[in-house]
C-alpha cells in the first residue's frame, strides 16, 4: 500500500525500506516499545516515502500523529504528507491554571507518531524524555523519528540525541534505525542537490578535504558578490510572497542582525523601528499571550510572524515596548501582545539573562512598595506582568543556520564572505550542507570563500 501511494517508482534501497517500515509497524507494540530511526540525506526520497506511509495508514482508519520541532518544519511535513501537522509542544504539552506547563497524558491507541526533523530536538534537555513518555504512555502506541544526521547538531551538542540508538534504549525501547543513502533527483537538474551529495560524501573523508562549491551548469545556483545582494534581494522579494519567499542565513546573531537593518532600512525603506507588515522571528518560548487559547499552550522560539497593527510604544525599566497585534504564520491565528523591541537590535540570540534577571527586580520593586514579599507572591507577579514576559522577537530577513533549521523558502542566500580556511572544518561542512538544503528553488552563495567550480 506504501508503494501504491508514491508517485513514482521507487529504488530497490526504498523498497527495502518499505518493507522494513511495513514489519515495524505490524508488529505488536505491546511485545515492547518500539521506535524507528530513519536517518535520510538531501534527495533521497525520505520524505516522499514518509508521506506515503502515512497515506497508506490514513486510508486503514488508523491513527497517525505528525510532529516536528518548529512550526516552520511541522508545516513542510504537513505538505508533504497532506494532512495536519504539529509542533511537539504544542502536542504533548497542557497549559494548567496552577501548575503552569504539564505534560499531557496520551489518550490515543495503536497509533504512530511520526516526528520530523528529530535532529533537532535537543536544545531543551527534557524534551525528547518528555516526547517518549507521551508517545509510549498510550495503548501499543510506537514512534518514527525523521532526520539528516548530515545537518547541523542541537545548539552546544556533537551529534543529535533523539537520532541516537544509544539514547532511545537508555528509555527502554526497541529500537530500529535504517539510512537512506541513495539519491534520486537529477543531479543534472539540481545543483543544491549535487553539491549536497558532494559535501556529504566529503564529510565522511579522512582527512577531510578542501570544501569546493559546483556552480556551473546548474541553474538553481548563482555567485554573488557583496556589491550584488542589495540587487538580488530586491528582484527576490519584488517576485513569489515577497520577503516571506527569502531568507538570507548567515553564521552569527551579530551578522544577522547587521544584514537585518541593511535590509530594511536600503531594501524596504523602513526607518522605524518595527512597522506594519514587519516581518519576525519569535527569539524566546512564551507562555504569556496564548494562556487564554487552549489549543496553543505557548508560543515557540523560532515561530514566525507578521505585525498587522502597532497600538502604541513606552520605554519602561529601561526596555522599549510596543503594543501589538501580530499573526502567528504557522499557526495561522492571531493575538494581541506586549512585544519587546531591544532584542530586534541586540547581538545575541535573546534578551541577556542578567539583563532579564535586572527586569525581574525592576517588575518586583515597582509592584512591591516597599513591602516583602513572599516568593509565592512574587512568582504571581512575574506570571502575570505583561513587561516581564514581553514577546522577545528579532527582525526575520535574516537568520543563523541554527534558526533556518527545519525551514523552506523558494529563495535562499548563504553568506560566505570572509571565512577563513582554518574554519573550514566539519562544523563548516555541516553549517553549508544544512544553509544550502533550505532552498526549494534558487540557492545565491554570498562572497565564498571556498573553491568554486
Amino acid at each position: 500500500m506504501i508503494i501504491e501511494q508514491l508517485p513514482y517508482e521507487p529504488t530497490h534501497q526504498q523498497v527495502q525500506l518499505v518493507a522494513a517500515l511495513a514489519r515495524f509497524y505490524c508488529r505488536p507494540a505491546m511485545v515492547d516499545d518500539p521506535v524507528f530511526i530513519l536517518a535520510g540525506y538531501a534527495g533521497t526520497g525520505k520524505s516522499s516515502m514518509v508521506g506515503a506511509m502515512v497515506r497508506a495508514i490514513q486510508s486503514m482508519k488508523w491513527p497517525v500523529v505528525l510532529l516536528a520541532p518548529t512550526g516552520r518544519a511541522a508545516k513542510v511535513l504537513s505538505l508533504f504528507a497532506g494532512a495536519n501537522a504539529y509542533t511537539i509542544h504544542r502536542f504533548i504539552y497542557r497549559l494548567s491554571p496552577t501548575q503552569g506547563l504539564t505534560l499531557a497524558s496520551n489518550p490515543l491507541k495503536n497509533a504512530l507518531f511520526v516526528v520530523d526533523e528529530a535532529s533537532m530536538i535537543g536544545e531543551d534537555n527534557s524534551l525528547l524524555s518528555d516526547l517518549v513518555h507521551y508517545v509510549y504512555s498510550g495503548t501499543g502506541c510506537r514512534m518514527l523519528l525523521l532526520g539528516d544526521t548530515a545537518q547541523l547538531p542541537p545548539v552546544g551538542l556533537t551529534e543529535s540525541p533523539a537520532m541516537s540508538p544509544q539514547v532511545l534504549r537508555s528509555f527502554g525501547l526497541k529500537v530500529t534505525r535504517a539510512q537512506l543513502t541513495a539519491t534520486v533527483r537529477q543531479h543534472s537538474s539540481s545543483g543544491v542537490l549535487h553539491n549536497a551529495t558532494w559535501l556529504r560524501h566529503a564529510m565522511l573523508k579522512d582527512p577531510l578535504p578542501s570544501p569546493q562549491l559546483t556552480v556551473t551548469p546548474f541553474n538553481d545556483i548563482k555567485v554573488l558578490e557583496s556589491d550584488d545582494l542589495e540587487d538580488a534581494l530586491t528582484s527576490a522579494y519584488r517576485a513569489d510572497d515577497g520577503e516571506r519567499d527569502s531568507i538570507l542565513i548567515t553564521r552569527s546573531n551579530r551578522r544577522a542582525t547587521a544584514y537585518n537593518l541593511e535590509i530594511r532600512n536600503r531594501i524596504l525603506g523602513r526607518e522605524e523601528m518595527i512597522t506594519r507588515g514587519e516581518l519576525l522571528m519569535v527569539a524566546k518560548n512564551n507562555y504569556h499571550w496564548t494562556k487564554e487559547i487552549p489549543s496553543i499552550p505557548f508560543i515557540a522560539n523560532g515561530d514566525i510572524a507578521t505585525v498587522e497593527q502597532i497600538y502604541d510604544s513606552e520605554l519602561r525599566y529601561g526596555l522599549l515596548f510596543a503594543d501589538a497585534k501580530i499573526h502567528l504564520t504557522y499557526r495561522d491565528i492571531t493575538i494581541d501582545c506586549k512585544l519587546m523591541l531591544d532584542t530586534l537590535t541586540s547581538d545575541t540570540a535573546a534578551m541577556p539573562t542578567e539583563r532579564i534577571a535586572q527586569l525581574q527586580q525592576d517588575v518586583l520593586a515597582a509592584n512591591s512598595l516597599g513591602a516583602s514579599l513572599s516568593l509565592t507572591a512574587q512568582r504571581q507577579i512575574l506570571r502575570s506582568d505583561p513587561y516581564f514576559n514581553a514577546l522577545q522577537v528579532k527582525y526575520a530577513y535574516a537568520v543563523t543556520c541554527h534558526k533556518a533549521q527545519g525551514g523552506q523558502w523558494p529563495n535562499v542566500f548563504v553568506d560566505m564572505a570572509g571565512i577563513p580556511p582554518e574554519s573550514q572544518g566539519m562544523d563548516f561542512y555541516r553549517w553549508l550542507y544544512t544553509a544550502i538544503t533550505r532552498t526549494t528553488d534558487r540557492l545565491y552563495l554570498i562572497s565564498p570563500t571556498v573553491k568554486v567550480l
